[in-house]
């Protein structure tokens, strides 16, 4: 029998980021436990902004280099709403680990388990099944540590799409698109600003590669309406970094809110999973944290290590969230239910048999 063992990094990071990636943990050991040859190992490392607070850097030098070494890296969530730098933003080692690591492909899938779970009216489960392809790390976000760029009388940002990093995220968008049925929407605001149309003419540019593909182009605040609206009608769409964090939220909110919202960052050598969520410190030690999108971000995970043996494992977990959420009164607090954060990571678990 071949053995597969993959290394993990885990950074659990602030909040309820511990507490989900626990659950994470234990579901890759429970799935390995069912897969014969397959075997995990773990290491955690401190981020964030507890680490800030330590030792003032949220993401150590040393680590960045350390978990470069290994086969992928479980964030679970970085950032305290008190805890900022002086220009008044807040620590967000996350976005430092993606442009570091140049994870430029942000992938936010969107799942409906079950039509009680959205606020939308009459939407069978499965209905809504979406990914977002987000640019990570250029847009909006370019110039967040230009301080020149403040001053007592005026604050500017910077919006930057290089033609590289362009084609990249479209590319990627599009090989997304051919794995599942084959229709791509560009979100953008070409009508008025210039860069989104470059990004646009790139976009029409790489679509003739792809002939197979059936695509749209539709205006970012259009897309926040249609989305609402009809969801069903997307399979993938792909923008810019900040249209992109903008929109998965409103996505995650459809099919039940944060704690069912997985994510990917991913680049040529290296890719971070977490939950789309924030570190929640409200609810934070009490236990009651939906361990959900952490979970699904493992999935995504076995499905990016790339062999048999941990694409199987992610189906077999998706497929045990699935069972678990037929059932409507398997829920955490933030869905209505009772389970605590340990009960519904055991629910899944025993789903995986």
């Amino acid at each position: 029998m071949t053995e597969s063992t993959f290394n993990i990094a885990v950074l659990p990071g602030d909040g309820i980021g511990p507490e989900v990636t626990a659950a994470g943990v234990e579901v890759l050991n429970a799935v390995a436990s069912f897969s014969p040859g397959l075997t995990f190992t773990f290491e955690e490392f401190s981020i964030g902004a507890n680490e800030f607070l330590k030792s003032g850097d949220p993401l150590p030098h040393h680590v960045l280099e350390r978990i470069r070494a290994f086969d992928a890296i479980l964030l679970g969530a970085a950032g305290l709403p008190g805890v900022r730098w002086p220009t008044g933003v807040e620590i967000a080692p996350q976005i430092d680990l993606r442009e570091r690591l140049d994870l430029y492909c942000g992938l936010r899938p969107i799942y409906l388990f079950h039509p009680d779970d959205s606020p939308l009216r009459d939407k069978p489960a499965g209905s809504i099944d979406l990914l977002l392809v987000r640019e990570s790390t250029e847009g909006l976000f370019s110039g967040r540590n230009d301080r020149s760029n403040v001053t007592p009388d005026r604050a500017e940002d910077r919006l930057v799409i290089t033609r590289h990093g362009a084609e990249r995220i479209i590319h990627a968008a599009f090989r997304e698109a051919m794995g599942r049925r084959k229709h791509l929407t560009l979100v953008d605001k070409a009508n008025v600003l210039p860069s989104m149309a470059y990004f646009r003419g790139i976009f029409d540019e790489i679509a003739t590669e792809f002939p197979e593909v059936e695509t749209q182009r539709i205006y970012v605040d259009a897309a926040a309406l249609y989305l609402i609206q009809r969801p069903e009608s997307f399979d993938v769409l792909v923008t810019e970094n900040m249209f992109g964090d903008i929109l998965s939220d409103l996505l995650a909110g459809i099919v039940g809110g944060m704690g069912m919202a997985p994510s990917a960052d991913i680049g040529d050598a290296w890719a971070v999973f977490q939950p789309s969520h924030g570190s929640a410190p409200d609810i934070a030690g009490k236990g009651i944290a939906n361990p959900v999108a952490t979970i699904l971000s493992v999935a995504m995970m076995l499905d990016w290590l790339g062999e048999d043996i941990t694409r199987h494992a992610a189906a077999r977990i998706r497929r045990a969230v699935r069972t678990v959420f037929s059932d409507r009164r398997a829920r955490t607090r933030d869905l209505g239910g009772s389970l605590t954060t340990q009960q519904m990571t055991a629910e899944i678990i025993a789903a995986l048999n």
